[in-house]
């Protein structure tokens, strides 16, 4: 019942508020009307007047309290009753000023209401009130009045806040979503790029290579094209691997495959050789178990370093350099070939996302990565990993 009057009220505004100005105007009217005072016709006035400037108490608060408080104060001063009934307009004007200034001008007005009520009895009355009575009443019902409407203010402020706040986390949450979409299709379009080129430039190598010795070297280059076959099938393993990613489910153990980590280079360096680059590994310190995010980042670095110096640059070795340290990994890629200003041969138009991808990967797993030629010659990919991100 309360609910359908509520959307009534949302719904009829102007008849409501209509409605409860006439009762209001009703209601006073009935205390100045009672024979009491200087009679019904300026009592009558009175009321006609307060109850009329309510139609502005939302837009002029302040100039509604004065002059509803005038008003009160002359029916004070004319031996009228005083009782809350008759004080119905400054009431009502009070509480909307309440709730719509601050709460320091809000007792500001009050205190100059209940002022100029206290100062109307001193004029000669004769009434049988006491000057207590014509004081107190109206002092006690007008800051009930106040502190309501101060602690609706409040209540509307939190409430805006907590609203405000809301609004303000689901834009946060839907921002924070569309930042992990663009993360995830970064992190997987880096690590198709990674498979891809890695395996089509060692296939494209292996297949020149075998065409170059298919008539000096017959057999040598039927085993490059068996290498070739093999290279092939990782391709298309991994391949599916990283697709896989983007239809398992949640659950962590239904991956297809345990990603590549730094356990498989001696099988890249093979591939390599099989593509006709000789590549040493040499490692420094004390090997240390690292974090699969790690692990997985240093794979994919030393992958597409060495894919780089095989599409690039004009070198026949390249050497990986291991150092392990206390709790930091530094590998090293390197190369004596020659080629362009920067020691390799300018990419295909729409390349360049090779070292791009690197530093990329090598800050999310918390290091760095740095990429230049060598003052030598040759070019250089020096990458600093934590060994647990």
């Amino acid at each position: 019942m309360l609910t359908s009057w509520r959307r009534y009220a949302d719904h009829h505004p102007r008849l409501v508020e209509t409605a409860f100005l006439l009762l209001l105007y009703v209601v006073t009217c009935r205390q100045f009307i009672s024979g009491e005072g200087a009679g019904w016709a300026p009592g009558l006035a009175i009321a006609t007047a307060a109850c009329l400037s309510l139609l502005w108490r939302r837009s002029r608060p302040r100039h509604v309290v004065v002059f509803t408080g005038l008003c009160a104060g002359l029916a004070v001063g004319l031996d009228y009753v005083v009782q809350p009934l008759l004080l119905l307009p400054l009431l009502v004007a009070l509480y909307e000023l309440s709730v719509r200034t601050p709460e320091r001008l809000t007792y500001g007005y009050y205190l100059g209401v209940v002022a100029l009520i206290l100062v109307a009895p001193v004029f000669p009355d004769h009434s049988d009130q006491s000057w207590v009575e014509k004081g107190v009443s109206p002092t006690f019902w007008l800051l009930l009045l106040v502190v309501y409407g101060t602690a609706v203010r409040a209540r509307r402020a939190y409430l805006d806040a907590v609203r405000s706040r809301a609004e303000h986390a689901e834009r946060t949450r839907e921002e924070e979503a569309r930042q992990r979409v663009a993360e995830e299709r970064v992190r997987i379009a880096r690590e198709l790029h990674d498979v891809v080129a890695h395996h089509m430039a060692l296939a494209n190598a292996q297949a020149g290579t075998a065409a170059h010795l298919s008539r000096t070297r017959p057999e040598q280059a039927e085993k490059i094209l068996t290498e070739l076959t093999g290279t092939t099938a990782s391709a298309l393993r991994e391949l599916k691997a990283t697709v896989g990613l983007l239809r398992q489910s949640d659950d962590p153990e239904e991956t297809l495959e345990p990603p590549p980590g730094l356990g498989r280079l001696p099988e890249l360096v093979d591939a390599f050789s099989s593509a006709g680059l000789q590549v040493t590994v040499a490692v420094e310190g004390e090997e240390r178990p690292l974090s699969g995010g790690v692990d997985l980042t240093a794979f994919r670095i030393v992958q597409e370093a060495l894919t780089n110096v095989a599409k690039h640059a004009a070198a026949s070795t390249a050497r990986v350099r291991l150092a392990y340290d206390r709790d930091r990994l530094t590998l090293t890629v390197t190369d004596d070939g020659g080629g362009g200003e920067d020691g390799h041969v300018p990419s295909a138009p729409g390349g360049g996302f090779g070292l791009i991808g690197m530093r990329e990967r090598a800050r999310s797993a918390g290091g760095r990565l740095e990429a230049g030629r060598r003052p030598g010659g040759g070019f250089a990919v020096t990458a600093e990993l934590p060994v647990h991100s």
